[in-house]
């Protein structure tokens, strides 16, 4: 899960990255000295889970909060008990209190886990339902794709970029590239390199260890030759 610190005490940042750096599933992405630092991080990164103070000059973490459209998990960790009703209001993850405990920290961090493997479960379609398409939780928001606008996949340890056809910047989910091959029609996709699945439909050309797609242009390895000769009827 990826992650960034907001507290305008550097020892109370230090402290938090501790913490953190014990727990193998957390990535901090930054440390922010306000709310206006941490708005401009999370224009630009996807964002997974805040840890945030309450206390801070300008924009206090309530207001910071309460003013994001697109709202990522968050756990308090302030100094005064007399918010704790504001921040359960805002639905957020856990309320701590300084200083606070490791063990404590740590239960934090596991209710955050679970709460966001739930929420990224890809919906497996329905017999009822036409394999044209998948959902992915994405931007904070369970995203509907059809499978013809993914143009290829580019698979990132427990991330996935997916890019589709006409979009400028691809889509960021918690997936494996695994997991998400499995939900996809094997007649239209295909994985031709550890990191990559490719949409044959969005094919121009192949060259020797290059697919050029509508716009992009990925590469395929020597382990995925076979694919690649399926794919086109020819040997590579």
């Amino acid at each position: 899960m990826r992650c960034i610190i907001i507290d305008d005490e550097p020892l109370a940042l230090e402290l938090l990255e501790d913490n953190i750096k014990q727990v193998e599933w957390l990535q901090l992405v930054g440390k922010c000295r306000t709310a206006a630092q941490a708005l401009q991080l999370m224009q630009t990164e996807q964002i997974d889970l805040v840890f945030s103070d309450i206390q801070m000059p300008g924009i206090n973490g309530l207001q910071f909060i309460k003013s994001l459209a697109k709202k990522p998990m968050v756990i308090f960790i302030t100094a005064y008990q007399e918010f704790a009703m504001d921040g359960f209001e805002l639905d957020v993850v856990d309320y701590l209190l300084k200083p606070v405990p490791l063990e404590r920290f740590l239960k934090a961090c596991n209710k955050a886990f679970n709460l966001f493997h739930l929420q990224n479960k890809v919906l497996a379609a329905s017999p009822e339902c036409p394999r044209d398409h998948l959902f992915v939780y994405a931007d904070y928001n369970l995203i509907k794709i059809s499978h013809g606008e993914i143009t290829h996949i580019e698979g990132l340890k427990d991330y996935v970029k997916l890019y589709r056809s006409g979009q400028p910047k691809p889509l960021l989910s918690r997936l494996t590239i695994k997991a998400l091959i499995e939900q996809l029609p094997s007649n239209q996709f295909f994985r031709t390199h550890k990191s990559f699945i490719v949409n044959l439909g969005h094919i121009q050309s192949i060259r020797k260890g290059r697919i050029q797609l509508d716009g992009a242009e990925i590469p395929y390895s020597e382990n995925y030759k076979d694919v690649i000769g399926r794919i086109t009827g020819k040997a590579f």
